[in-house]
């Protein structure tokens, strides 16, 4: 990991101290199908079955330097995958932070499951949910007043209103659609900052309606 964070730097994506830390405590190589091992220090998506990637590494890393995470926020995670995003994410929040995270499908729930476990003091701040996200999790986000950052891994052609909702004012929602990825900053009106990040290609959010 070591050289592949250093390539992220060099590239000037890679610029927290937060996500460096998370990026080498948090091995790529834990998340990945055995026989892509080879490519794994690679910055590169991988496929992971099911017509799903683990993304390249300069996007994680791009998408987590927009998200701005802190130590204690909340988070809500959209298709947690390999697993991957969610550990470093679990990292960067601390002990005092909490990663609820969905992913649609059911293969891909427990291989992700099984690799958030290999990181098993961080898998205590993970909660995971194999269900639908377009809905948000409503439960959770009143019982914690709101989601502090929401991240989705998967294009939405049009993001579902419930993940504005679940966002605390003053709290930063990135996700990809139209090959772009946005950044929305919740003000304390209601009405949000939006910002644009074009050229990136993500697979589609998939929802119970599409699967």
């Amino acid at each position: 990991m070591d050289e592949l964070v250093r390539e992220l730097e060099r590239k000037g994506v890679l610029k927290s101290k937060r996500i460096v830390d998370a990026l080498l405590a948090v091995d790529r190589v834990d998340f990945v199908p055995g026989h892509m091992r080879d490519l794994v220090y690679a910055d590169e998506a991988l496929p992971i079955g099911y017509g799903q990637t683990i993304s390249q590494p300069y996007t994680v890393v791009f998408m987590l330097e927009l998200l701005g995470v802190r130590a204690g926020d909340i988070v809500f995670e959209v298709g947690y995958g390999s697993g991957w995003q969610t550990v470093l994410l679990a990292h960067i929040v601390g002990s005092g932070g909490h990663i609820y995270a969905c992913e649609i499908v059911p293969e891909l729930c427990k291989f992700g499951e099984d690799n958030i476990a290999k990181h098993a003091s961080l898998a205590s701040r993970v909660s995971l949910y194999c269900q639908d996200a377009s809905a948000g999790l409503p439960k959770e986000a009143k019982n914690r007043g709101g989601f502090d950052r929401i991240v989705a891994a998967a294009s939405a052609t049009q993001v579902p209103k419930a993940w504005r909702d679940q966002l605390k004012g003053g709290g930063v929602m990135v996700y990809p659609s139209h090959e772009s990825l946005w950044r929305e900053t919740k003000r304390a009106g209601g009405d949000f900052a939006v910002e644009e990040f074009p050229g990136f290609a993500f697979v589609p959010f998939v929802t119970d309606d599409t699967a």
